[in-house]
């Protein structure tokens, strides 16, 4: 009976000590808030002559994301988004457009929620538009990599 008070003793002292590091671990981890800043620039070309609603697209955070001293989201991580609104073909004189909606945001290998919505339009071309013209058409929309956009991030991203 007295070793198994002892083995019980020590079993519950290691659960102890164990809780405590995780406590420790837990209290260690800081988060960048809701609604910080980023920006983000296209991976490869997005055209309104080749874009359909639905598709997604690639995008990478251009400099480190910072909260404090600590680099939260490094640069070149990986952002997607979604193409949720285009115009037509840029005809009769009128200029293509789309839009991208900003979802996630990658780091250390998990998605994060962000938001954001940015306008790519082409240029218009009057003459066509006043001539009503099928003919004469605006240009398409096309976004660029190098571009850049700013987003935020929608939900608070943990580090240590």
């Amino acid at each position: 009976m007295k070793h198994f008070m002892t083995a019980m003793a020590v079993g519950l002292a290691s659960v102890a000590v164990h809780a405590t590091a995780q406590d420790v671990q837990q209290n260690t981890t800081k988060f960048m808030p809701a609604s910080t800043s980023m920006t983000v620039t296209p991976q490869a070309e997005i055209s309104s002559k080749h874009v359909e609603e639905g598709q997604k697209f690639t995008f990478t955070t251009v400099g480190d994301v910072k909260e404090g001293e600590a680099v939260v989201i490094p640069r070149g991580s990986t952002v997607t988004g979604t193409v949720t609104w285009k115009t037509g073909r840029a005809i009769g004189g009128k200029s293509g457009k789309f839009e991208v909606t900003f979802n996630t945001v990658n780091v250390g290998g998990k998605d994060y929620a962000v938001r954001g919505v940015h306008r790519q339009e082409g240029r218009g071309n009057t003459v066509g538009a006043l001539l009503g013209s099928i003919w004469i058409s605006g240009k398409s929309a096309v976004m660029m990599p190098g571009q850049e956009v700013s987003i935020f991030t929608a939900e608070a991203i943990p580090y240590s």
